[in-house]
């Protein structure tokens, strides 16, 4: 396992920006596989982006494809997702996660890894 910690939520207005990140300890972050999950009150956690390891590839949840983009820089042991276009449906909870077996999977389960969360809160 890994040491997630993200940062960088806050309030914003619709139509706004965020830029989250989340810096992991160890070394070996490289061979993690790291993805945005989000937690709304009174909703279950979902997906939100993921990332391969070497940062080749992506996947996107319906909802923020072509809004919101993921990448990282492994020199750094830092994933990042910024958020373009907010709006107040994407008020949440943000948590980072990673795993190291298989590729990126939108079910929560593979994750052993999960930082603390970052509050987002966009407003009209």
């Amino acid at each position: 396992q890994v040491q997630l910690v993200e940062s960088g939520g806050g309030s914003v207005q619709a139509g706004g920006s965020l830029r989250l990140s989340c810096a992991a300890s160890g070394r070996t972050f490289s061979s993690y596989i790291a993805s945005w999950f989000r937690q709304a009150p009174g909703k279950e956690r979902e997906f939100v982006a993921g990332i391969s390891r070497s940062g080749s590839s992506t996947d996107y949840a319906d909802s923020v494809q072509g809004r919101f983009t993921i990448s990282r820089d492994n020199a750094k042991n830092t994933v990042y997702l910024q958020m373009n276009s907010l709006h107040p449906a994407d008020t949440a909870v943000y948590y980072c996660a990673a795993h190291r077996f298989g590729i990126v999977r939108h079910s929560s389960r593979p994750y052993d890894s999960w930082g603390q969360g970052t509050q987002v809160t966009v407003s009209f």
